[in-house]
């Protein structure tokens, strides 16, 4: 059976896309899980392994076989996978870390012509890892850090992960390190996930979650943490920046550039260039160059350069269905490899740029730092001589488009409420807390899930929390997701939000000099950045003197799709913090590793534990709940 189109998406531009896709025949995302039907059932039970050749294996979870060949049965298997998956997932962003390492290195080397744009989040950061600055220039600071953040991937004692041991409590490094769950470099970990789950290694599924728990501590600090503190050093630490979002961004009289992905260093090259070549491109016929972003790397942009975004991840070939995309550059992460078709049927070149991740029928320009202005330069040459082979009558751009207000690091929000309280910034919030005019916050993070109708649980989710006095801060696609519904934007606040919150949120809004509200879901910006939202929790523990866990707050990724996504969570889980998912991993073939993430076992280790709820109104009414248990366990 056919999905309807109000079951696919509730973005109305999406819907108008898809219309056109299906009167074209042009295959979406949505028509090949359709294909998929039905999807494999030992696949979803996660009870199938195939980690050695003498399977594929796969146990009936209704009696026999219950063992595979070697003879692991399904716990064994179940969590063998889980961890994969975990590991996979703190890969990427360890891998995005490193590059934005090398990247701050060869800044400090003089070797490429990046600039370091945040001198103050530099020294802070030096601060904290034991550096001395006194009197030391900006260039040989800046190789210190680097050298200290290489030694999180280079520790090759027993010691713990240098940027975790600096920056995460000390209750918490005591609960892991009683665990055996503390890491030592972030390659050897992974590298010792895959050697645990490989066959004939490790068959305790309690061992192999505990392993899993450090790998979200790996992808946790040398990861998201790391990631964000190198980025903010390089382009600078985000302040609130004003833009609009949804398809209706993109300009029929432009040449349209849209980025996508999730590492910035190329794609802020890619944004001076469209500035710097607009001559050329109204040379061209066009009245300029209008950039866009599609998921992560959409949201750096944005809150740097105030790049307005397209759309999330679910609706990236929807963008190029407009007919108006001229040139998709993308770098690496939650790209489909069939966009190649759909910029065929209508218009657009794909240009991928790094050296993992390629597409058959795209155009490769790779990307080095040491050529980035260069390879900049081509790339927004080839869209504005796309632009001259865009057939106008083609073009079909939908209207929708909605503002948003963006940007909000930790110096941000601390910064506004410095504006009520400029010797004690954090006592407003707290206050606003204590006195119940906020009950607590919510982080909502992570993908569209096309099993999901698009955007529906993000949206549905935070509405109801908001209008409970929830403070919602958002990342990734589900930021996307809350800004297409008009969630990002100050209306929200007055419209929808509950009169405790909105009190708050007023008083600090004016007292900034905004003359409005502050939005009720404050954008924090890409999935790395939920390293942003850890910070923040840190800092308001640290103010009361209490846990992380006894904070009156929790996470949802209400709509997972990504390895990421579970390593974050596991992250999330590991910190303390009560993590709702909008649909549960494949864990569900062994009760006893289904049972230890979402109950007792893990929440008595941890003080967090995962919550599974894919209606977005119970799931608000548990988170609600759960705060509520946290303000009375802290006689609030």
């Amino acid at each position: 059976m056919k999905m309807s189109l109000d079951k696919k998406t509730i973005d109305r531009a999406a819907r108008q896309m898809l219309e056109r896709t299906r009167a074209d025949g042009v295959k979406t995302v949505w028509d090949r899980l359709e294909a998929q039907q039905p999807q494999c059932g030992f696949g979803l039970l996660g009870i199938c392994c195939r980690n050695c050749l003498q399977g594929p294996c796969r146990i009936n979870p209704f009696g026999e076989p219950s063992r595979g060949v070697c003879g692991a049965d399904a716990d064994t298997i179940v969590a063998r996978n889980l961890l994969r998956s975990v590991a996979g997932g703190t890969s990427a962003h360890v891998d995005h870390a490193y590059e934005v390492v090398e990247a701050l290195d060869k800044i400090a080397k003089g070797q490429i012509d990046y600039q370091i744009q945040d001198e103050h989040k530099l020294k802070a950061i030096a601060t904290k890892l034991g550096l001395e600055t006194d009197q030391k220039d900006i260039t040989t600071l800046a190789g210190e850090v680097a050298e200290k953040a290489f030694e999180s991937f280079t520790n090759h004692t027993s010691e713990t992960m240098g940027w975790l041991a600096a920056w995460a409590p000390q209750e918490r490094i005591d609960t892991w390190g009683k665990l055996g769950v503390l890491p030592r470099n972030a390659d050897r970990e992974i590298r010792e996930a895959m050697h645990q789950t490989t066959m004939g290694v490790d068959a305790d599924p309690i061992n192999l979650l505990l392993a899993t728990v450090k790998q979200g501590l790996v992808d946790g600090f040398a990861g998201l943490k790391l990631a964000t503190d190198i980025q903010d050093i390089i382009f600078g630490t985000p302040q609130p920046v004003k833009a609009e979002t949804n398809l209706g961004v993109l300009k029929a009289d432009h040449v349209n550039v849209v980025v996508h992905g999730h590492v910035p260093l190329l794609s802020e090259k890619i944004v001076e260039w469209c500035r710097r070549l607009e001559e050329e491109a109204k040379a061209a016929g066009a009245a300029g160059i209008n950039v866009a972003g599609i998921c992560c790397t959409g949201n750096e942009v944005l809150m740097r350069q105030g790049v307005p975004p397209a759309t999330n991840f679910l609706g990236q070939e929807l963008a190029l269905a407009t007919g108006a995309v001229d040139l998709m550059v993308v770098d690496a992460q939650c790209i489909m490899p069939s966009l190649i078709n759909v910029a065929q049927c209508y218009h657009g070149e794909i240009v991928t740029t790094m050296p993992i991740s390629k597409i058959p029928g795209a155009h490769h320009v790779p990307f080095t730092l040491e050529e980035a202005d260069q390879q900049a330069r081509e790339i927004v040459r080839r869209a504005i001589n796309s632009f001259k082979k865009r057939d106008m009558n083609r073009v079909q751009i939908p209207e929708e488009k909605v503002p948003i207000v963006a940007g909000f690091s930790v110096e941000a929000i601390i910064g506004a409420l410095a504006k009520i309280n400029a010797e004690d910034p954090l006592k407003p919030l707290v206050e606003s807390i204590k006195n119940g005019a906020i009950l607590g916050a919510v982080g909502t993070v992570g993908c569209n899930n096309v099993k999901f109708t698009q955007d529906l649980v993000h949206v549905e989710l935070v509405k109801q929390l908001i209008a409970n006095d929830v403070l919602v801060v958002a990342t990734g696609c589900s930021a996307h997701a809350l800004g297409k519904a008009g969630l990002l934007h100050p209306d929200a606040t007055k419209n929808v939000a509950g009169p405790g919150l909105r009190q708050v949120l007023t008083a600090v809004g004016e007292a900034a000099g905004l003359g409005e509200p502050l939005p009720p879901v404050l954008h924090m910006g890409s999935c790395v950045d939920n390293s942003r939202i850890g910070d923040l929790l840190i800092a308001l523990a640290d103010y009361l003197g209490v846990a992380v866990k006894d904070l009156p707050v929790a996470a949802s990724a209400p709509e997972p799709q990504h390895e990421k996504a579970l390593s974050i969570g596991t992250w999330a889980v590991a910190m303390g913090i009560l993590t709702h998912v909008g649909l549960p991993p494949h864990v569900l073939g062994s009760a006893t590793v289904s049972g230890a993430l979402t109950g007792q076992p893990v929440e008595s280790l941890l003080g967090g534990k995962f919550y599974v709820e894919a209606d977005p109104v119970k799931a608000a009414e548990g988170l609600i709940n759960h705060l509520k248990s946290k303000r009375k366990a802290l006689g609030l």
